[in-house]
Formats: structure tokens, C-alpha cells, sequence
């Protein structure tokens, strides 16, 4: 009995989804109804234009079939030829070719002549390419040279212009001390002082003079410091010296310089610029 309804169940779940299946269809052919009156009426349209392009066909058909129609035929303009004039036209067109033929068997012999020729003309170029190239190098090689040394004339036409002009310069230079030398000489001739640009250079001189013999002792001054300041063991020191030995003051021993050991005397450095900050202490007298 379950399986019979089971089945029931299954036949009635079938039926309804068929259902909905025509349902469906026959709203969506609802929905095309107006369409297909369109449609319709576009048939009906085309359905007549087909009738009448049948009619023009066998209207058309009939004209082309009768013989007795004058628009049948088309006939050409002009005139027929008699055997005549169509024998002498046709001796014209034969005299024509003739001379056209004898003008191509010209054309074909100069094209021959003319293909001997550059074939000659292509063998002598290839036999003279290696020529060619060697001139060609030596060309090159020619015009490298000759721009070479065009470059080096040019410098030295630029090199020999600065000379000149320093040369120039020079000689106008040596005429103008020679012209100041004789002045000089002149005045000293007459007795008279020399300018005072000439006596301040005269004193510029000394004054260098001078300033160099200052720096050749103060640099001899500095030499002989650093030897001084040479330490036994080959390093140089700027502190000062201090003794590290003493000569005992007993009578009995010799006065032979004795080293201080590790306890040398301690050697205090020099008030520095803060010491003015700082008072002076009050020495209080000694009581024996």
C-alpha cells in the first residue's frame, strides 16, 4: 500500500509539472499573438508583390517571344562595307603589320647589339674591380695623408701667430724699458732723485729681501731646535727637557750624576688663565 501511494505521489508531482509546462506555453503564445498578426499582414503584403512581379515576368516573357514586336531588335549605326573597300581595308591592314614586323625585327637586332655590347662592357668591369679597389685605397690613403698634414700646417700657422704676437708684445716691452732705462739714466746724469714708483719698488725689494733672510733663519732657528729636541731613541719631542738625575752634595762621594729612579721630582705646570679666579693664598709666618 506505501508503495502504491509512493507511486501515486510521484505520478501526481508528474502531472503537475506538465501542468505548468502548458500553462507556461500558452501564456508565451498569448504573448506572440500580436506578432503574428504583424506578421500576418507582412505576408499578405509581400504575397501580392510577388503576384505582380509574376505578371511583369510573363508580360516581359510574351514581348521577347513575338517576332513581329519593332523593339525587339537594336540595330548598330552605320554602314555596311562592299567587298571593295573591305579588300582594300584589309590590304591596308596587311601593309600595316608588315612594317610594324619589320620595325620589331629592328628593335630585336638593336637589342642585341645592344646585349653584346653590356655584356663586353659587365666583363671588362668585373676584370677591372680589383684596379678599382686598389686605386681606391691608395685614394683614401692619399686623402688621410693630405688631411694629416693640412692639420699640422694649421697648428702650426696657429703656433706661429701666438709667436709673433708674443714676439710683438716682447719687443714692445723691451722699447719701453729701454725708454724708462734711458730716463733713468738722464736724471741720474742731472742729478736728480728717481721717481717714486722706482723708489717703491727699490724698497718692495729690500723689504723681500729681508722677509727672505728672516724666513732662511727662522727656518736654520727651526732645524736646529729639532735637533735638539732628538731624543736618544730616534723620537722627536716638543716638551721640555727636564733632568732625570742629580749630583749628590756628600763630600765623601764623587760628583758623578745620579738618575732619580721612579720618585723624580714633580714639576708643577704654570697657572693657566683661571688662576684669577682663585685667591691668593695667605702665607702665615713660622714659628720657632
Amino acid at each position: 500500500i506505501k508503495e502504491r501511494h509512493k507511486m501515486s505521489l510521484n505520478e501526481l508531482e508528474i502531472l503537475r509539472n506538465s501542468i505548468a509546462e502548458k500553462q507556461r506555453q500558452i501564456s508565451v503564445t498569448k504573448k506572440l499573438l500580436p506578432v503574428k498578426s504583424a506578421l500576418d499582414a507582412d505576408l499578405a503584403v509581400l504575397q501580392i508583390q510577388f503576384a505582380q512581379c509574376t505578371d511583369r515576368i510573363r508580360d516581359l516573357e510574351k514581348q521577347f517571344i513575338n517576332p513581329g514586336d519593332k523593339n525587339r531588335i537594336r540595330l548598330l549605326r552605320g554602314k555596311d562595307l562592299t567587298e571593295a573597300e573591305m579588300i582594300k581595308k584589309l590590304d591596308e591592314l596587311e601593309l600595316q603589320l608588315a612594317k610594324k614586323e619589320e620595325k620589331l625585327l629592328e628593335k630585336d637586332f638593336i637589342f642585341e647589339q645592344v646585349s653584346r655590347l653590356t655584356d663586353r662592357l659587365c666583363s671588362k668591369t668585373e676584370a677591372c674591380k680589383q684596379d678599382t679597389l686598389l686605386l681606391a685605397k691608395k685614394m683614401n690613403g692619399y686623402q688621410k695623408r693630405i688631411k694629416d698634414v693640412t692639420e699640422k700646417m694649421m697648428a702650426l700657422v696657429a703656433e706661429l701667430s701666438m709667436k709673433q704676437a708674443l714676439t710683438i708684445e716682447l719687443q714692445k716691452e723691451v722699447k719701453e724699458k729701454e725708454e724708462f732705462i734711458f730716463y733713468c739714466n738722464s736724471r741720474l746724469e742731472k742729478g736728480l732723485p728717481l721717481n717714486k714708483d722706482i723708489e717703491r719698488e727699490w724698497m718692495k725689494v729690500l723689504r723681500d729681501e729681508q722677509m727672505y733672510e728672516m724666513a732662511l733663519t727662522e727656518k736654520f732657528r727651526e732645524l736646529r731646535e729639532r735637533d735638539n729636541q732628538l731624543l736618544p731613541n730616534g723620537v722627536y719631542t716638543s716638551a721640555e727637557q727636564r733632568p732625570n738625575a742629580y749630583i749628590p752634595e756628600a763630600d765623601a762621594t764623587l760628583p758623578v750624576p745620579k738618575p732619580y729612579g721612579a720618585l723624580a721630582p714633580f714639576k708643577p705646570s704654570e697657572p693657566g688663565s683661571n688662576m684669577r679666579h682663585i685667591r691668593k693664598p695667605v702665607i702665615k709666618p713660622i714659628e720657632i
